[in-house]
């Protein structure tokens, strides 16, 4: 098999995947914990970011990828995320699941890797990275890492589609960032997936507590994200850069628009996995009742 062959096989095998015992599974049972850990495992993309062939841009196209408002955060972001998801890993015993949250890790930091080796490639500055420290509470690290996930995911798959409609990348890149974008879309589904599992595992009196602690891990979130500057480093920088993004990607987008493409790639990235998976919710729920209350702009020139 050529090796554009084993690429595509890996691709196609990362985006399409079975369960191999069949019927309905118990949402709190060892069965329904062993198929969302095969799941990660089993659709693992053995790409590496030492061997991506970076193509080459003219000038254009390198300044518009210089002038996105992301580099520092997406770096220092994977970073944390590592870190967090082996400190919760580590607490783990039941095996394949802790195997597969090694692989999270793992592939969180492959996709710092990547990230970097990007910003070596076309001259892309970075402020120097923070130390990256173990977290106190494993369990809370672990449930801001995968809920901020979804939300960045969901926004991310719009933002590249977007990117790749406009022209704003040239195709080549596009397709060499590719898997890094599908690997979100696995962990956010093997996050929801170990969210149901573990409720359903916890004594009933433990459950009104740990729906606080998910209330408290949304609040946080939303703070983080309403404030109008973070400090990364000495310098400014938007907490909620979705807006600078898509700005950036394709001018003045109607924010309609926006969540239309957002909402058809949240469901084309997930739709290949055993539908007995529980799929993201919460941000597509709160994008479709935003979307109810907003009109697509005419096009330019209607």
């Amino acid at each position: 098999m050529t090796d554009s062959a084993l690429i595509e096989a890996a691709d196609h095998a990362a985006r399409h995947w079975q369960y191999d015992v069949p019927g309905r599974l118990d949402r709190g049972g060892d069965e329904y914990m062993r198929m969302m850990s095969r799941m990660l495992l089993d659709t693992f993309n053995p790409y590496k970011p030492a061997v991506i062939a970076w193509p080459k841009l003219d000038d254009e196209a390198r300044q518009r990828l210089i002038s996105l408002p992301i580099w520092d955060i997406a770096v220092q972001t994977e970073g944390k995320a590592r870190l967090r998801i082996l400190a919760f890993a580590q607490r783990v015993t039941a095996q394949p699941l802790r195997e597969a949250l090694e692989r999270m890790a793992f592939e969180e930091n492959r996709h710092k890797e990547v990230l970097s080796h990007l910003v070596a490639a076309y001259g892309i500055a970075l402020a120097p990275e923070p130390e990256y420290v173990a977290p106190r509470d494993p369990e809370w690290a672990f449930m801001v890492t995968g809920y901020s996930e979804c939300i960045d995911s969901f926004f991310a798959f719009g933002l590249f589609e977007l990117a790749r409609r406009s022209g704003f990348f040239p195709p080549e890149l596009v397709e060499t960032f590719e898997p890094v974008i599908q690997e979100e879309g696995r962990h956010i589904l093997f996050f929801m997936n170990w969210i149901t599992w573990y409720k359903r595992r916890m004594p009933l009196w433990r459950r009104p507590w740990f729906l606080l602690k998910t209330a408290a891990v949304w609040a946080f979130l939303v703070w983080e994200r309403i404030g109008i500057a973070r400090d990364v480093n000495g310098t400014p920088q938007d907490a909620n850069f979705t807006a600078k993004g898509s700005e950036a990607v394709a001018g003045e987008i109607d924010p309609a628009e926006l969540l239309d493409i957002c909402l058809a790639e949240n469901d084309r990235r997930l739709s290949g996995y055993d539908p007995r998976l529980i799929k993201p919710t919460t941000v597509p729920r709160l994008a479709r009742i935003g979307r109810r209350f907003m009109r697509r702009r005419a096009p330019r020139g209607g």
